[in-house]
């Protein structure tokens, strides 16, 4: 349980930082961060996502859909 709620709270993290970079990009932000600045966030928040899913679907803490057919 622990596992999805830390995944489900990186992908919020990942939309904060989608509109951080869309204040950025429109010249509303404030402190005058570049754009890439939170889209490299938003990178690599997804890149540790999937690391997380592959190291939780190898030890067991998740189970994964089984096959449809």
């Amino acid at each position: 349980m622990l596992v999805k709620i830390v995944i489900v709270g990186l992908l919020l993290f990942m939309v904060f930082n989608l509109f951080l970079a869309m204040k950025a990009m429109l010249g509303n932000s404030p402190k005058h961060q570049p754009m890439s600045k939170y889209i490299g966030r938003r990178v690599m928040t997804s890149a540790l996502i999937v690391v997380i899913i592959l190291l939780a679907i190898s030890t067991g803490l998740i189970t994964p859909n089984p096959r449809p057919y």
